[in-house]
């Protein structure tokens, strides 16, 4: 199902200071994650998360030998500030009824 979001200023300067604090905890965590060469997915949730590894075996970014590849396995993730983040039943709710949608914020729901 689509869903069109028409937010109130208010309500939209919530959604983005949320959405780049996400991005920014994810730019954190991968930064983490390469520093510490975490890759075993049980002891890198006790300090992040990272897709880098699934992605390098499911030959996402190429062979071994490719720039890509190598570039990944070089550097940190960065996520852009305005990067889109997914939202799931732990932090979304749809009245579809009252034709309303609740989100938890950074300001709250």
């Amino acid at each position: 199902m689509a869903v069109k979001l028409l937010p109130t200023p208010e309500q939209a300067s919530a959604l983005q200071a949320t959405l780049q604090a996400c991005n920014r905890a994810a730019t954190y965590a991968s930064q983490v994650a390469f520093a510490k060469n975490l890759k075993d997915r049980n002891r890198l949730q006790k300090e992040v998360y990272t897709t880098l590894k699934a992605n390098l075996r499911a030959g996402n970014l190429g062979p071994p030998t490719s720039r890509r590849h190598r570039k990944a396995v070089s550097t940190p993730i960065v996520f852009r500030p305005e990067a889109a983040q997914p939202f799931d039943d732990r932090c979304l709710s749809c009245q579809y009824d009252a034709r309303t949608v609740s989100i938890w914020t950074v300001d709250g729901r």
